[in-house]
């Protein structure tokens, strides 16, 4: 696969990038006022137990330049009209996850280094220094944010794991561009514990890397597998739960590569539907697990509600 990312591309996409300058933590409405809401959610997969994280949520204006850029402003109001959602403005969610395999503690993504994972980690009864690897499915700010804190390894014990070509894209990057500088800055000083891997490789028994390329340059889905059953974590291929879904081919204004992160929604969202596996999104909204459909000439999205609880 050839991906078509410009160095301009790279430091255009760099300088947009978080989507959540300020993110905060999500709030629920209470008798009271507003009360926290939940910042973890646990699933039972065979014998995993799979916890995602509430790392900070942020409310965006303007989803249509982000998400349907190509389509017209009927077209936009209208899908969103359809599915309750409104189309001026845009709710993101920002959702770690973290797996007991029994044997050990594997964090996929870090957040965004505001200090909402150590909260969510703690409602979950995870302590930073019981994480034995680190997964990173890609390198953007929101996902490599929590790497570090005040200088040091926020999870001193963990080995670190992520696709070797997303690695060896930003770690390449020249001084300036935001992103590889956060690179340089949180993921280099930890390489020494780091392993690089291509698709189909095992991070442990039961997570396989599932390439997923075109969001970046080595954007990765992890296929979760235990007790006869599966789950994906889908990571940032798709980044809404309706306009990515019911049209997987619009261009997401985040996607180092639009043709190539069509081409991977579309594949790994119709192998989901087609063998009824769950996934866990990192930007779905909380808490980020759900199914997927085919609907017309895209997906549908079907948020979990208790299939995963045993």
């Amino acid at each position: 696969m050839t991906l078509n990312m410009t160095r301009r591309a790279a430091l255009t996409g760099a300088a947009a990038l978080p989507l959540a300058a300020a993110a905060s933590p999500l709030l629920a409405g209470g008798h009271g006022g507003k009360a926290p809401a939940p910042l973890a959610r646990s699933f039972k997969l065979g014998d995993m137990s799979v916890t995602t994280l509430l790392d900070g949520s942020a409310m965006r204006e303007g989803p249509k330049d982000m998400f349907g850029k190509a389509a017209s402003d009927d077209e936009f109001a209208q899908l969103s009209a359809e599915n309750f959602i409104p189309s001026d403005s845009v709710q993101f969610y920002f959702t770690p996850t973290v797996i007991d395999t029994g044997s050990e503690l594997v964090l996929f993504d870090t957040g965004l280094g505001q200090g909402g994972i150590a909260k969510a980690m703690a409602q979950a009864g995870v302590s930073a220094d019981a994480i034995d690897v680190v997964v990173i499915t890609h390198m953007h700010p929101d996902h490599i944010g929590g790497m570090m804190t005040d200088g040091a390894p926020t999870f001193p014990n963990a080995r670190y794991v992520t696709a070797a070509a997303e690695y060896n894209f930003w770690s390449k990057m020249e001084a300036g561009n935001r992103v590889g500088d956060m690179v340089a800055k949180l993921v280099t000083p930890l390489a020494e514990k780091m392993t690089f891997l291509n698709d189909g490789d095992s991070v442990v028994s039961g997570v396989t890397a599932v390439a997923s390329h075109g969001h970046t340059p080595g954007h990765t889905c992890f296929m979760l597998e235990s007790g006869g059953r599966q789950l994906v974590l889908t990571a940032d291929l798709a980044n809404h739960y309706v306009w990515s879904f019911a049209r997987p081919d619009w261009a997401f204004s985040f996607d180092a590569s639009p043709e190539d992160a069509a081409a991977s929604r579309r594949r790994v969202l119709g192998m989901l539907a087609a063998d009824k596996i769950p996934m866990i999104g990192y930007h779905m909204p909380f808490p980020a697990a759900g199914y997927v459909e085919t609907r017309d000439e895209g997906f549908r999205y079907v948020p979990v509600s208790y299939q995963l609880m045993g």
